[in-house]
Order: C-alpha cells, then structure tokens, then sequence
C-alpha cells in the first residue's frame, strides 16, 4: 500500500498536480549525476538539487526536507534589487526592474541529448527569456544558458548583466581551484580555501582569454580539493571573448554566476532582436577533481571540439627550428628528417609569406598572404608536392585576423582595422601588429577567404595553425555605428563564429590548431570549430609538466600540443636530457619543435624509438581516462600520471623526477586507474639504452597491487631529470 502511494505522488508531482497546479519537478539525469528543477507557472523556476544520480521516486523527499539548492534559476535586478544578480537590464522608458514569469516550457531530446527549455515573459514590459537545460547525452557534463528576446516594436532594451547561469552549491568546507598565468606560464594551478565573501574569476583582454584565469574552476564541497575522491562541482563557461564568474560565499550558501563579462560591453537589444548567451558546461563528481576532469574530457571529445574522436598526427613544426628563415631547401630537409623518424606531418610555421613587404621579422607583411617567391620559388604546391614525396602530410601557419601597419592591406583597407578615430593608434607585436574589424562582414569575408583561398588552391593541405598575437588594442570599430561600440567585444567574437562556420562547412575535415601566442585560447569557446591547441609558446619540458597538468583539469591530451625542443631550452635555457623531453611530450598530442640536422646521433635514434612507441599507446593517451597521480605542484621527488582505457585493459605511465637531493624519498607511484581483478604485463616504452631497460620492463603484476602497494620506481628515477614512459597491458597471469 505504501508503495502504491508512494508512485501516485510522485506521478501526480511530476504531472502538476501535486502541491499546487503550477508546481512542477523536472530531473535531468547522466549516468552517474542528476540536476533537479522546479517550475511555477505564472512565478519563478528554482533548483532543487545538483549531485549524484538520483531517481524519480525520490523527488517527492525534496519537499519534506530543508534542500540545499532551493536558488532562483534567474535572479533578476527589479522588485529585489539586493544581492547578485544574472540579469539585469533597462527598458526604453528607463525602467531597470524585471519582473519574471513562466509561461510555457518544451522537453525534448535531439542528438546531444536532453533539453529543458522554460520560457518567462516579463509582466509588464516586451522582454521574453528563454532558459535552456541540458543533459549530454553520454556524458556526465550539463549546461545552462539563455536567450534573449525584445519583443516590442519600438525601442531597445539595454542589457546590463547577461549571465549565462546561477548555480548554488553547497556551502561547507569548499576550496576553490583556478588556473592562471601569462604569456610562457599559462594555466598555472592555485588552490585555496573559500571564505565568506566573493571571488571573481574574470578576463577583459578581448581576445585572448586564458592566459589571465582560465574559464574553468572546480569547487570542492567536503573540505581540501583531492584528485579521486570527494565531492566537487566543475564549471566552465564556452566563450572565447571577456567573461567573468563570481562565486558568492556566505554563512549558508554559495552561488556561480557565470556568464559574459558586461563591463564595457552593454547590449542594446533592438526590437525583433534575440541574444543568446554561451553555455556554461559543468559537472558533479564524487571521484574528486579527477571525476570532474575525466567527465569534461569525455564531453570535450564528443562535444566541445573539432574530431575529438580521431587520433592526432605526429608532427615537426618548423618554428623553433628556423623561426622566419624557412625557404624551400630547408623546409624540405626537414619534412624528410621527420618522416624518417616516423613522423607523419611537417608544419611550415611563420615566414612564408608577403610580396611588397617580405615577412622576415614580426614587423611586417600580416594581412598579405601571398607566397613570398624569394623563399619559395615553387610556392606552397611545392611544398606539398615534397611532402607527397616524403610520404607525409603538409600543414601551414596563418595569422588572419591581424594585420601589420606595414602591409599592402593596411595601405589598401586602414578601415578594416579596430581604431578609435581620434585616438592614436595603439600597435602591439614588432611596434605595428593590429586587430582585424570582425564586427565587419567585409572583413568577415577577406578571413574567410584567406583560409579559403589556402585550401582552393592548395587541396593537399591538411592542417593549419591559426595564431593570434595580439589583444584588443583599439575598442572601436569604424563599421559599427556610435549606438553599438559598446557590443565591440562580444560583435568580434560572434563574427569570427561566422567565419569559422563557413570554414568548417567547406573543410569539415582540415585539422585546425588554435593557437594565441601559446596557450592564451586554451577554452572550450574556439575549441569546437579547432582540432587542439598550442599550449604554451614555452615548450620547457619542466615547466611543460605544470603547464599541461593545468590543462588537463578541463581538456584531454587529444587537444594539448605537446613538442620536443631543443636543449638549452629556448625560452628558459634549462638542459635535459632528450628522454625527458619526450616522455613528457608523450603525455599529450606528441610533435617536435626542432631543426632535426642539428640533433646529435644519438638524439635522431632515441628520437625515433619514442615515436615508434609513441605509436602504440597514441590511442590510450589520446582517447582514454585521464588519472593524475602524483602533482608536481606537491614539490616532492617525483610527478606522475596515467592513461587507461574504458576496460582498463590497456595503460600508460609516466613518472618524472621532479626534484633531487641526495637520499631525498622517492614515493611508490599507485596507480588508481587500473582494475584490480586484472593482471598487467608492464614494458618501458622509452628505455634511454634500449638493451638496459627499466627493472620493470616485462613484469606481470596484479592491479591490486598496483593500486594499492604502487610502482616502486627508485631505480630508475634515482637522478635528476630522469623519467619512465611505460605501457601496461592487461594479460592472464
């Protein structure tokens, strides 16, 4: 009987019925989380619940007990003006109070998942506001955004403050984990406490948003933030432009807001008018940051980049190895020394380019990409015409966005350049680089055309790097008219998403790197229309493992380029030994960075085993499940991580001495991601003597022991700069 009871309150609460007409309970749900909303026609929406996986007859238990998520899903500025807020705006007769009602809402499905859309209607004034929820279908990632609309006929709303959400969470022990940084040091890790009060985690560069804070958090609820156990809460907001998150802590509560950063950049909504809001992804884990992580890694494969699912090229990009000086002799010994070490792509970097103003230095010649017959007397065809011969891909550098003041464009189009009028004109990298007007459809067009123009005529290519060096500089736009300046930073961004649009329904298949001075676009905002991107411009193997352990907090090692270079290193002078380089580089989508002719040896036939054996666990690396295992942040001997795949039958290891002092402690590595019930044959991919292995090399050991007991690895990271790359596959023992 009880149970009969049970199922029709439930029903009759799902349906409507229950506590009240307008009363409604809508569970999305992952394989492993839930987020619970509730609705009220005629008022408000509120969440309810955000967290592990729960099932429908458990609803009804939210209304007999005190919930910890019980926020208004959009608070508005109007009747309450007190308090942070996701939306505020003003009217035409100056206004500023909003006043929300629900009057409709659609569930449904489509091929990313589920979708929750509710749609409120201001009582008074003509402004309706559609809020979208929805659950990735495979995936434990949900979003949040909404969508703008002046429905009136004349006069525009002015939109002050447009999140794309509010989320509570649940106040106790939190600790806040962001990543910041600059230009060589992108994504570093910092992680405290949160007290009462607020912490904003913001971007206004215009352009280049991650070298400051990157979009991506976590938020730890049950006290210090630890990697594979837990509670935490990962956000991030899909945005290439200024964003700002405010994470608002007091006594009971903490709210998210998250959306575009509003300062400087008020919308007028004109009559007819829609604006729609970029999403923001997150995620609950119980598994602690690790859970966060490998859930956004999945969704960033499936859903929030460019052929997420295909194995990335081996590649040699030429900048470090000649910088400008490329020319058509040298970039052809290059492309075959990298097929020769089993490369499979050469990228021709910066230098190729410019006829009136020759690109020699950084000077010059941006916006002229036009073959520079000097260097290249048989243009890109014979390029790829070599690679075809060396039995490789062809790829090439471009910078469309930007343009020099020395440039036949500049001379021929000073409109097409973000410009103040009155003010002098700012100029960034060589004294002269400025910002394209992507706010312009004629400029919209002359970007396209450059990439297109590229691929029309030259078919061959098979991936481009598409790098931007500069910032806003000059917040005006001469295209725009003096009513819309203030949309400048969010009009750029929209219009390069229609640039991008039409590459990618051209060339759905080109492989695309996103690139900005390193890793200052390492974001989900880009990513969908790009392959991967440039993680840092510094390409020091020890400051690439803190570099790419940020990083991989919210994106997998698919989309983190990941180069060997030269030693002395160029940007920090620090010398390793070219095993580390690699095992390093190993961790994510593996190239080189280097003149190959000015490698010893010894380097060339190390060189050649790793990508060999790069080859092998390419796909577990690639595509599997991240576990981070020892942080080198913990300022101990040794950092390590691993990859595994989805049946834990096939892993890789890497584990890298970090510091060194004689007799220091070398701690057991425990490899959290392996199957306990399983046993696993264990090779060094990498050994530095192939005919010396490491003292681990071809032991079959269970994954309990692994898990538990760990990898004992003082032999071989007994001195400073060592490392292990090994494979583990799972075998009968």
């Amino acid at each position: 009987m009880k149970k009969t009871l049970l199922a029709l309150a439930v029903a009759a609460l799902l349906s409507g019925s229950a506590f009240g007409q307008s009363n409604r309970t809508h569970v999305l749900s992952s394989d492993n989380s839930s987020l619970v909303v509730t609705t009220n026609d005629g008022a408000a929406a509120y969440y309810q619940y955000f967290g592990p996986k729960i099932q429908d007859k458990d609803i009804a238990g939210f209304f007999g007990i005190n919930s910890n998520y019980t926020g208004n899903t959009i608070p508005a500025f109007g009747l309450h003006s007190y308090g942070e807020k996701a939306l505020a705006v003003k009217f035409p007769d100056g206004n500023m109070s909003l006043d929300l009602a629900m009057e409709s809402l659609n569930r449904h499905s489509d091929d990313k998942g589920e979708l929750l859309e509710l749609t409120f209607r201001d009582k008074v004034y003509p402004l309706v506001v559609k809020q979208y929820f929805r659950s990735y279908k495979d995936t434990d990632v949900f979003s949040t955004w909404m969508e703008l609309t002046n429905t009136g006929k004349k006069g525009s709303i002015e939109l002050l403050t447009f999140a794309s959400a509010c989320m509570p969470v649940t106040r106790a022990d939190n600790w806040l984990t962001q990543f910041h940084g600059a230009w060589g040091s992108e994504s570093w890790m910092s992680e405290e406490r949160l007290p009462n009060g607020q912490a904003v985690l913001a971007d206004k560069a215009g352009l280049r948003n991650a070298f400051g804070t990157n979009p991506g958090f976590m938020i730890s609820i049950d006290g210090q933030p630890s990697e594979n156990k837990g509670e935490v809460f990962g956000g991030n907001l899909l945005w290439s432009g200024n964003y700002k998150t405010k994470i608002n802590v007091d006594n009971n509560s903490i709210d998210v807001i998250s959306g575009i950063n509003e300062e400087t950049s008020e919308i007028a909504l004109k009559p007819g008018q829609t604006f729609v809001t970029p999403e923001f992804a997150m995620t609950y884990s119980t598994e602690g940051k690790g859970g966060v992580s490998r859930a956004f890694h999945k969704w960033g494969r499936k859903y929030g980049m460019a052929h997420g699912d295909r194995l990335h090229d081996i590649l040699l990009n030429s900048w470090e190895g000649v910088y400008m000086n490329v020319n058509q002799e040298v970039m052809d010994q290059m492309m075959g020394d990298i097929a020769a070490l089993g490369g499979e792509l050469f990228v021709m970097d910066d230098g190729w380019f410019g006829d009136k103003y020759p690109r020699d230095t950084d000077k010059s010649s941006l916006g002229d990409w036009m073959v520079n017959t000097r260097k290249l007397p048989e243009g890109i065809k014979g390029l790829t015409e070599a690679a075809k011969k060396h039995g490789i891909k062809f790829g090439i550098w471009i910078e469309p966005e930007m343009a020099n003041t020395t440039s036949e464009l500049f001379e021929k189009h000073p409109d097409w350049v973000l410009s103040q009028g009155n003010r002098p004109l700012s100029q960034g990298r060589g004294g002269t680089q400025v910002v394209l007007d992507l706010c312009n459809p004629a400029v919209q067009d002359y970007v396209f055309s450059i990439t297109d123009n590229l691929l029309t005529e030259n078919p061959e290519i098979a991936y481009i790097k598409w790098d931007c060096n500069a910032d806003i500089m000059n917040y005006g736009s001469p295209y725009l008219p003096k009513d819309e300046q203030s949309e400048i930073y969010v009009r750029y961004h929209q219009g390069l998403q229609k640039v991008l649009d039409r590459i990618r329904a051209k060339y759905p298949d080109v492989a695309i790197q996103l690139c900005a001075s390193g890793g200052g676009r390492a974001d989900y905002g880009l990513l969908p229309w790009f392959d991967e991107f440039w993680t840092s411009d510094n390409t020091d193997a020890y400051q690439r493992l803190f570099i790419q352990w940020g990083d991989s907090h919210f994106y997998p090692a698919v989309a983190q380029a990941s180069h060997v270079s030269a030693s002395p290193n160029h940007q920090t002078g620090r010398v390793v030994p070219i095993k580390f380089r690699f095992d390093v580089a190993m961790s994510g989508r593996l190239g080189m960075e280097i003149q190959p002719k000015n490698m010893t040896p010894e380097e060339l036939e190390f060189s050649k085993r790793a990508i060999a054996a790069y080859k092998d666990i390419r796909p577990v690396v690639q595509l599997g499940n991240q576990y981070r295992l020892i942080s080198p942040y913990d300022k101990g001997a040794v950092a390590a991580l691993m990859y595994v795949d989805d049946n834990k039958d096939h892993a890789a290891v890497f584990a890298y001495r970090t510091d060194y002092l004689h007799n220091q402690q070398v701690p057991k590595i425990r490899l959290d991601g392996v199957d306990p019930d399983k046993y696993y044959l264990i090779r060094d991919l990498t050994p530095a003597n192939p005919e010396r292995p490491s003292n681990l090399d071809g032991k079959i050991v269970s994954g309990r022991i692994l898990r538990n007991a760990g990898l004992n690895v003082s032999r071989s990271l007994g001195r400073p700069w060592t490392s292990l790359a090994l494979e583990l596959k799972a075998v009968n023992p």
